[in-house]
């Protein structure tokens, strides 16, 4: 039988709320639910495992940070960088998050059903079999994907167009998926586009499946929607830049 933790963060000091959250793992929780919670940071910080955490509120800052296992879902809006340097598991944020979403990110999901500040997905990594998985259901600010190494971005534009410029900027491994097209003007350098192919439409589908499945939505329209693929146009975007002696 499942073991259910219900935790109360109101006015609760971000220290304190984060060990018990712990605690009840320990205990073998395997959902707890975190209510009234205002901007305290680090919730899901380290955690392994398979429990998941529901909170009902705004999480506060570097969500599910080094995270490998659990499944942290937010019914409201996240701060800045959830998912940073997440090994595993999965977010799902139900509002809107901040900036340097899935920083550093290296192998779970974040799913993100609003939209997200600057600087998303930088420095994303993968290492062989483990890819780390953005997507974000509205739009986002500018430096999408910075110095991204690996993964896989995709940017779903529900609520209109990408607001995004200095796509890419530095990007030397993984892909960005918008769907629509997107100006020229709005890749920056060591970014290009390129065709999505029938292979690639299937390998993401999989992935816009599961998206529409957390927050309710009909995935077809989005599987069969016209998409850019940016991708880095060498592997060294920069190497002009260094001057050697």
């Amino acid at each position: 039988m499942a073991k259910q933790v219900t935790i109360d963060a109101k006015g609760v000091h971000y220290t304190p709320l984060n060990q018990q959250i712990r605690k009840a793992i320990e205990d073998g929780a395997d959902e707890i639910v975190v209510n009234n919670v205002l901007g305290q940071r680090f919730i899901g910080d380290g955690l392994r495992g398979n429990a998941t955490i529901r909170v009902n509120g705004v999480a506060g800052g570097d969500l599910a940070m080094f995270m490998s296992g659990p499944t942290v879902i937010v019914n409201g809006n996240a701060e800045h960088a959830p998912g940073n340097t997440m090994d595993s598991g999965k977010v799902v944020i139900h509002g809107s998050a901040g900036d340097a979403v899935a920083h550093s990110m290296r192998g779970g999901k974040v799913f993100v059903h609003g939209d997200i500040g600057y600087r998303g997905g930088i420095h994303m990594k993968q290492y062989e079999t483990q890819r780390p998985i953005l997507v974000i259901g509205g739009s986002a600010q500018m430096f999408l994907g910075e110095y991204m190494a690996g993964g896989l971005l995709i940017v779903l534009g529900l609520n209109g167009a990408m607001k995004a410029r200095e796509i890419g900027s530095g990007i030397h491994g993984g892909e960005i998926v918008i769907r629509g097209d997107v100006d020229d003007a709005c890749l920056a350098a060591g970014a290009k586009k390129v065709p999505l192919t029938d292979e690639d439409r299937a390998r993401i589908a999989p992935v816009i499946r599961e998206f529409a499945g957390d927050f309710g939505l009909d995935p077809e329209p989005l599987i069969n929607a016209d998409y850019t693929r940016i991708v880095p146009a060498s592997a060294r975007p920069f190497a002009g830049k260094y001057t050697w002696e």
